[in-house]
């Protein structure tokens, strides 16, 4: 009994109520196996988040996650287009999407990893909060992870890609111009938490897809767990 009440619940992410009530009695699935589908499920949403990042253009042609020049860097900008350097700017800003689209493929190791680490009360809390508790979750459990390991991929992804060069080059020319303030020519950290974010922000929506749409929630694991209904 306990075993078919949590296969009822877990199934709440993805179907809603009019759907559980279309399951069987008796379903024939462990809550191991009910638990792994929803680990598959969120896996499925989470693949599709990086892959949307992890291509070329996945950031630069995005009109949402593009990196522009830092805030504080805006001013730079204006400057060197004034003064008939706007091609430098451009490709500095080409180069930044480029280093953030290499690097997000590494994010998708450290999201796998939190998933299989889920456990079933895991699961069971993501059922019972709202539409992005998932993207919550997976935030608070890699974070840090991500930071750490995007720092040096970032890095090495700007260098790759002569970015850090395009922008210290754009930098160190502003900071040419006498009386100036000075602006601090390090790409890294900046790109890293934007990176981040992107994520974060499109794997909430992924979870949104995944709890709303009937088809984002098709599986072969789902069709097993949840008696072949879908």
């Amino acid at each position: 009994m306990k075993r078919i009440f949590t296969v009822l619940l877990l199934s709440s992410l993805f179907y809603g109520c009019d759907v559980i009530k279309q399951l069987p009695r008796s379903t024939g699935v462990t809550e191991t196996e009910a638990a792994d589908g929803i680990k598959e499920a969120l896996s499925q949403g989470l693949a599709g988040a990086v892959l949307k990042l992890n291509k070329e253009d996945g950031f630069f042609k995005d009109a949402f996650y593009k990196i522009l020049i830092p805030e504080d860097a805006r001013k730079i900008e204006n400057t060197l287009r004034d003064l008939g350097l706007g091609s430098m700017v451009d490709k500095a800003i080409l180069q930044i999407n480029r280093g953030a689209e290499d690097a997000a493929g590494y994010a998708k190791p450290i999201f796998v990893n939190a998933i299989k680490s889920m456990s079933i009360q895991d699961a069971i809390g993501l059922v019972r909060n709202g539409d992005t508790s998932a993207t919550h979750f997976f935030r608070e459990k890699t974070t840090e992870q991500l930071i750490a390991a995007f720092t040096p991929v970032i890095k090495s992804s700007l260098d790759k890609v002569n970015a850090t060069r395009y922008y210290g080059d754009m930098v160190n020319k502003y900071n040419s111009i006498p009386l100036v303030k000075k602006i601090n020519p390090d790409l890294t950290g900046y790109v890293t938490m934007k990176a981040t974010n992107a994520l974060f922000d499109l794997v909430a929506k992924e979870e949104k897809n995944i709890r709303s749409n009937f088809a984002a929630r098709t599986t072969d694991l789902l069709k097993k767990v949840f008696g072949g209904i879908l």
